[in-house]
């Protein structure tokens, strides 16, 4: 089962795609975390990463695509999770070439539905461990008295410079200019299933779980 996790930032992907990961035994696949790992692998496509990030450049589909598809020629276990992949209808359409190309296909689309307001009330209020990369909430689930982290132990708990108000409705216009379009693109296909992004962790991954069993 291959799926696509869409939302704006902060609604959450990163932490259900690794719960996918855990019970489904799914790949996470995104886009950071790829770009990051090729560049320090020394492979013929993480040296171009390499150096167009060196020159400041923004990396293009072209090598996003061929990241993903050297994954696919490994151990995909469960499936794939495309998280923060495609962001546009071009990519879109470059994904669904790369996966027929390779025999596979897209089982569905989740977007992850929030309301901005109630959103940027969130991110503004979250923390992470700069160690595990454990997730706090002011709000919901603050860090522990003692400043340490409750997965490892470290006290560099970090905010993110973007996290906050005036940052977040940029990079949330910037969703809905670019990403959004493939909210229609995906239910004109009929593989677009939507969750409350904003309900507690367990509520969204129960109603995740609920819609790929479905599936």
């Amino acid at each position: 089962m291959n799926i696509i996790l869409l939302g704006p930032p902060g609604a959450g992907k990163g932490t259900q795609a690794r719960i996918l990961v855990e019970q489904r035994n799914m790949v996470q696949l995104s886009t950071g975390d790829m770009l990051r790992e090729a560049k320090s692998s020394g492979t013929e496509m993480g040296n171009r990463v390499a150096e167009v990030m060196a020159r400041g450049e923004l990396v293009t589909d072209e090598i996003v695509i061929g990241l993903i598809e050297e994954k696919l020629s490994g151990d995909i276990g469960g499936g794939l999770i495309f998280d923060g992949f495609p962001r546009t209808l071009a990519q879109a359409d470059a994904l669904s070439e790369l996966l027929e190309r390779n025999g596979q296909s897209l089982s569905c689309v989740v977007e992850m539905q929030v309301n901005d307001a109630e959103l940027v009330h969130r991110i503004t209020a979250r923390s992470t461990c700069a160690s595990c990369g454990e997730g706090y909430n002011d709000i919901t689930k603050p860090v522990p008295a003692d400043g340490a982290c409750s997965n490892c132990g470290s006290t560099e708990i970090t905010r993110r410079a973007d996290d906050n108000a005036d940052s977040l409705r940029q990079r949330l216009l910037e969703y809905y200019k670019k990403t959004s379009p493939l909210i229609g693109y995906y239910y004109a296909k009929g593989m677009l299933k939507r969750v409350d992004g904003l309900a507690e962790i367990d509520e969204v991954a129960a109603s995740i779980k609920k819609t790929l069993d479905r599936t």
